[in-house]
């Protein structure tokens, strides 16, 4: 299989670790970067041994696929143009900045032909990736994202800059249709929330509370799930996911880290094991941009489609206008 001809479009913080990775990735041929700021893509370039284009129609007729991590209020109109050249594009979180656009990104994209990835990168956390063996049906949820200040990320609500990556995995996780949204928060140093708590009720009967701050003093990246019989912690920030849970005393096969205890209630004696999944030794930027360019190469759907970023966006933008409506309320 030829290897597929890509490019980056915008090189800021995360433009710039997109190229990184796919000058390691062999099934890739990095073409080249396009940024508005010229002087800083012939700075990439030259590191990378790539070219810098002075165009983005430039970098489009040369390339079959790019990654796209511009300002996320130009996603829109950078994308357009790509999917307007019939060009595979990975969008970077949040898919755009309004509903609407959203869904004229994924329809145009589907309509084309074109794969649409867009960069929910906790999909393919090591934490994450370890859970795949276990039957994930969670009943409660309770997340907490917290970072320092960052002025790059303020652009957007903390909603949209950070809870989003909680939002698309508790999706991706109960697969069950969202029925009440409450939520609040305040805006600190930025002109939008930066700090937000979304309570989401799902139809069946799942509760999540998602928690988001980006003026904490202490970062913290943590997800934890209750369901039937089970209680999974996962620390993104380690790449670590533990599991406690209940089994039948006679289950064959228990590849348990220690056994914890006993319950002797009930018809059939259970024991409380702990496991610690086994973690692949995964950089999760670089997984994530292999599959975009596997699911093109062999004509698969992306692991986190345009319909995931619309939902995501969805439901994010419902936590806003919860938001808003608060301080409406309390004024």
């Amino acid at each position: 299989m030829d290897p597929l001809n890509v490019g980056v479009i915008g090189i800021g913080h995360l433009g710039s670790l997109h190229a990184k990775m796919y000058a390691q990735i062999s099934s890739v041929n990095f073409v080249g970067v396009y940024d508005v700021d010229l002087h800083r893509a012939e700075k990439l370039a030259a590191e990378f041994g790539i070219k810098a284009f002075p165009t983005l129609d430039d970098l489009l007729s040369q390339v079959e696929a790019v990654s796209i991590a511009t300002a996320t209020q130009s996603h829109y109109d950078v994308a357009m143009q790509v999917i307007k050249r019939g060009v595979h594009l990975l969008i970077e979180k949040p898919i755009t900045t309004t509903i609407d656009q959203a869904k004229a990104l994924t329809e145009r994209a589907e309509i084309k032909g074109l794969k649409l990835q867009v960069g929910h990168i906790e999909r393919f956390n090591p934490a994450i990736l370890a859970l795949e063996p276990y039957n994930i049906t969670p009943l409660f949820i309770e997340s907490h994202r917290l970072a320092q200040f960052n002025p790059r990320g303020s652009d957007v609500a903390v909603v949209l800059d950070l809870m989003i990556h909680d939002i698309d995995l508790i999706l991706s996780l109960v697969k069950s249709k969202v029925t009440r949204i409450d939520a609040n928060g305040i805006a600190v140093i930025s002109d939008t929330p930066d700090i937000a708590n979304a309570r989401l009720q799902f139809e069946n009967g799942c509760v999540a509370n998602v928690t988001a701050s980006r003026i904490s003093q202490n970062k913290m990246r943590k997800m934890r799930l209750f369901q039937r019989d089970a209680y999974i912690s996962i620390d993104f920030a380690q790449g670590l996911s533990e599991v406690f849970r209940l089994v039948d005393e006679q289950t064959p096969n228990v590849k348990s880290t220690m056994m914890l205890g006993k319950i002797d209630q009930g018809q059939h004696k259970r024991i409380i094991v702990y496991e610690q999944p086994e973690v692949q030794e995964v950089n999760a930027l670089k997984y994530e941009l292999e599959r975009f360019i596997e699911s093109i190469q062999k004509n698969t759907e992306t692991p986190v489609t345009g319909r995931d970023g619309l939902h995501a966006l969805e439901v994010a933008q419902e936590i806003l206008q919860k938001i808003e409506s608060q301080k409406i309320t309390s004024a």
